[in-house]
């Protein structure tokens, strides 16, 4: 699996986990508007700015844990 930049669109980052773990992760961050129409047009960082998080965080946690979905 390719890994996550701040660039990429949340729905797109969603469609890449069939398991749901990535929703998880940006749940339990505070970004509770994962299936909300803005998340299928706004980056990563956009969104990360919004609700005062560092998308940096954000990344590194989702890039981990689809590596150990590869394993």
């Amino acid at each position: 699996m390719a890994q996550v930049t701040k660039e990429m669109i949340i729905g797109d980052i969603l469609r890449k986990d069939a398991g749901n773990g990535i929703a998880s992760i940006l749940m339990r961050a505070g970004m509770n508007c994962v299936g909300c129409p803005s998340a299928q047009s706004e980056s990563l960082e956009e969104a990360s700015m919004v609700h005062g998080m560092d998308a940096d965080i954000l990344i590194e946690e989702i890039n981990v844990y689809l590596q150990t979905q590869q394993a």
